[in-house]
């Protein structure tokens, strides 16, 4: 099997504060990762064009538009493509909102660098990663769903509590 450093799984990296940028572009890097990176929207789009990364880590919060749109952009254009954010926004909404138009991970900026490298290697190989303070909201709102699919007259007589 070959290691993550054979592979040269490319990372676009889409962040617009530099010091975060550097920070989480040193850690990938190390990791072997190549990355590229990219301060907008508009830049993110750009690189996007050249191909498609195997990996797109972004913010949602960027100075000319929000990430979901990226996400939903690159996931209809690039099936393939793994996509994570890494974000100070860890409320309900933009998890799911992230999640709904297709990210399969979703950190936190507070994170390590070690933490980082592991998140994106496991989306990377396929797995969805959700920083574990957020599992929460998925939990209750797959119960909400579950609760309102399960009722009607045919339904079975099955209610989840919270």
């Amino acid at each position: 099997m070959n290691s993550l450093r054979d592979e040269a799984i490319t990372v676009l990296l889409v962040e617009d504060d530099a010091p975060t940028l550097w920070r989480l572009q040193d850690a990938l890097a190390k990791a072997g990762y190549q990355v590229r990176a990219a301060g907008t929207l508009t830049d993110a789009r750009a690189c996007l064009a050249q191909g498609a990364p195997r990996v797109l880590l972004t913010d949602l919060q960027l100075p000319d538009g929000h990430g979901v749109d990226l996400i939903r952009e690159t996931r209809r254009r690039f099936p393939e493509t793994e996509i994570m954010v890494i974000s100070i926004l860890g409320d309900e909404e933009s998890v799911i909102s992230a999640i709904t138009v297709g990210a399969t991970g979703y950190l936190l900026k507070d994170a390590t660098p070690d933490e980082i490298v592991r998140c994106v290697r496991a989306v990377a190989s396929g797995h969805n990663f959700v920083n574990p303070s957020m599992t929460t909201y998925l939990v209750q709102r797959t119960r909400r769903i579950e609760r309102f699919t399960r009722t009607g007259p045919n339904a079975l007589q099955y209610e989840v509590t919270i």
